[in-house]
């Protein structure tokens, strides 16, 4: 999978970018409202308030991208020494894409730059331990065979798991082609269970052909990782969104606003990149509030507290259990369960399952989604009215300039799934999973829950 992009660009130079693989959006006039202002996603998360209580201070989140460029202002002193397996120019705080930059600040963004052109993290108070691997299509191009990207993830996992790092975040993956490619390989499901017995929390954006291809995408399909899809800013999964058995949480996606390389240094993204940064930073908030909690606590909380699949039913293939809710966990989070039992259903099923030369993948379930999409969107809607969110592609905006200029590329990742998603499936077009209720949680005063395309709340 090529990653989503973070690119500041002209508009000149954006428009001859378009033949290119890249999709425009739109275009509308730059603003003058400041930053802060535009990053709706912290406002309908409560972030401020969230704040008084935790900043992810303590709290390190590992970040496997294309590089965190530690000289932007928002970024100061947030960003450690980490590693490079990319054998690009420079280390690992040369950021050549711009893609891990914009996820750092997502996570970790301190606001820093000041004069209303400052960009805030969901957790400030994180720290940020770069690890970059070869990301964009040059790296990962023609000749890859899938085989090459999942060695250098596996290695980047397994030295994130070595670290004082306790999140480890990955918005990026590359999807199986039977007969072509081999992503979701034994040595990365190895790597990510190498991870789990650190007592580290890995999550993974689940990629953003759910409107095309919606290719099963690797590491997010991997058991022990915590599949993230996205949700608009109005409570509707994302068409593009990826779905099936390896989404279990939701996110903010769209329209999200952060410092990053280049030109004005603040880019506007869409993608389940973003996702995966917002539910890692939602887990350091968590974390630092509760550091005597271990990965599996922690995990447990932010599946017990999510805003739940409209319909009543466990679990969906499109928003998995439900929307990230931080505030809610920090408030209350109810018993965190058993310090040594990993929540989620897929990384037991695929210990018990005989094993065989093929990658693993999460197992389906002996019974169907209740959920019955209508058409391209879905709900993710909280008990406060606030939503969810989702990503498709990259967006890069010169908030300072003449324009902003969305850009959409979609990402791709894990086993084929569909070829052709349909807007109403009467079922889904994969074999049926039988989502687990998080452990060890009283029931809660009901809301409006998250649902699949097209469903209201």
């Amino acid at each position: 999978m090529r990653p989503n992009k973070w690119m500041p660009r002209s508009f000149a130079a954006v428009s001859a970018a378009l033949s290119l693989l890249l999709v425009a959006v739109g275009a509308t006039p730059a603003h003058a409202e400041s930053v802060r202002s535009r990053q709706w996603h912290l406002d309908a998360m409560h972030a401020e308030e969230m704040w008084k209580t935790s900043t992810g201070r303590g709290i390190t989140v590992a970040v496997i991208d294309s590089g965190v460029d530690d000289s932007l202002a928002d970024l100061k002193g947030r960003v450690l020494d980490g590693k490079d397996y990319s054998k690009q120019r420079g280390d690992e705080h040369a950021d050549v894409d711009g893609h891990g930059t914009g996820i750092a600040a997502l996570i970790a963004a301190t606001g820093a730059r000041g004069s209303g052109k400052g960009s805030y993290g969901l957790a400030p108070g994180a720290k940020i331990l770069p690890i970059r691997m070869r990301y964009t299509t040059e790296d990962y191009g023609q000749v890859d065979t899938g085989a090459e990207f999942s060695s250098i993830l596996s290695q980047a996992i397994r030295y994130a798991a070595d670290s004082q790092a306790q999140i480890i975040n990955m918005s990026l993956g590359q999807s199986d082609t039977p007969g072509k490619r081999n992503v979701g390989t034994p040595e990365l499901a190895s790597a990510v269970r190498y991870a789990l017995a650190k007592g580290k929390l890995l999550f993974a954006a689940v990629g953003n052909s759910g409107d095309k291809s919606n290719l099963l995408q690797f590491p997010a399909a991997t058991p022990g990782v915590v599949g993230v899809g996205a949700a608009d800013r109005h409570a509707k999964a994302a068409s593009f969104s990826q779905r099936g058995p390896q989404v279990d949480l939701v996110a903010p996606g769209t329209d999200m606003v952060s410092a990053c390389t280049g030109g004005s240094e603040i880019c506007t993204a869409d993608g389940t990149s973003a996702s995966s940064a917002i539910a890692s930073a939602s887990a350091a908030l968590i974390w630092s509030k509760h550091p005597d909690w271990t990965n599996n606590q922690v995990l447990r909380v932010m599946l017990n507290t999510a805003s739940k699949p409209a319909g009543g039913e466990k679990r969906s293939d499109f928003v998995g259990y439900g929307g990230v809710r931080p505030r809610v966990a920090l408030t209350d989070p109810g018993d965190p369960g058993p310090a040594d039992e990993y929540p989620l259903p897929d990384l037991a099923a695929s210990a018990s399952a005989s094993p065989t030369a093929a990658e693993p993948t999460r197992p389906a379930a002996a019974e169907p989604d209740q959920a019955s999409p209508s058409a391209t969107t879905s709900h993710a809607s909280g008990e406060d009215g606030t939503v969810l969110w989702l990503g498709l592609g990259i967006a890069a905006a010169v908030l300072l300039g003449v324009a902003v200029v969305i850009l959409t590329r979609r990402s791709r990742r894990r086993s084929a799934v569909t070829a052709t998603p349909p807007a109403t499936p009467a079922a889904p077009p994969y074999p049926p999973y039988r989502g687990q209720d998080p452990h060890h949680h009283p029931p809660r005063a009901p809301y409006q829950p998250p649902s699949g395309p097209g469903q209201s709340t």
